[in-house]
């Protein structure tokens, strides 16, 4: 179903960024500095929010119909230094060790593994280095809505690219070996009521490994 979502995605998430996303993404990333690679770039909507004091940006994505609408957006408003690449988040093609910073928004639901993308992530961050994060999770346990996440996330999953609504994101990132530092938990307004439990914060690689 990727040629649906890639065709409806931004009109679909259009309230959503209005309403609090696009606010979201500008202050996460506006201390970025230096190499910067964002993982799953979709059709480009983090673009107009990192500072210039990212000098070298490389956007990562493996759906080619999204791909295009990225260059697309990135060829109407060039930066530059930056790059796009069709790489998959689970297996990204640059050395150990090579950003000062990784990016993800709204893909950590999507992925096959989340344990593999971590890692891949991890594994290109420099020591230190900093994974900016903005990402739909399950509601807490117990809940009514963490009830029909349950329900309705076999069906959704089909029709909306893979994406998971009950992940435990968060947790996933302390399992792959990123230390967490504070993290927001907060409604994503306007948005389908499944998809409204958020977090959003910066993981770093630990200097020592």
């Amino acid at each position: 179903m990727s040629w649906l979502m890639s065709a409806i995605y931004d009109r679909f998430m259009a309230a959503s960024e209005e309403a609090c996303l696009a606010e979201w993404r500008h202050a996460l990333l506006a201390d970025l500095s230096g190499a910067v690679l964002e993982v799953g770039a979709g059709t480009g909507a983090n673009l107009a929010h990192y500072p210039a004091s990212v000098t070298r940006l490389t956007l990562s994505e493996p759906d080619p119909r999204m791909s295009r609408q990225l260059r697309t957006r990135l060829e109407a408003a060039p930066r530059g230094a930056t790059e796009v690449v069709d790489a998959d988040v689970v297996a990204l093609p640059f050395p150990d060790a090579h950003f000062d910073a990784v990016v993800a928004t709204l893909l950590l639901c999507s992925v096959p593994s989340q344990a593999l993308a971590l890692a891949e992530i991890r594994r290109v961050l420099r020591p230190g280095g900093a994974f900016v994060f903005l990402e739909h999770v399950a509601a807490p346990k117990g809940t009514s809505r963490r009830l029909w996440q349950g329900r309705v996330e076999p069906l959704w999953k089909h029709v909306a690219g893979n994406c998971h609504v009950t992940r435990e994101t968060q947790d996933a990132i302390s399992a792959a070996g990123l230390d967490v530092g504070d993290v927001t938990a907060q409604s994503m307004r306007r948005a389908l009521p499944i998809l409204r439990p958020t977090i959003r914060g910066i993981a770093r690689r630990p200097v020592s490994n």
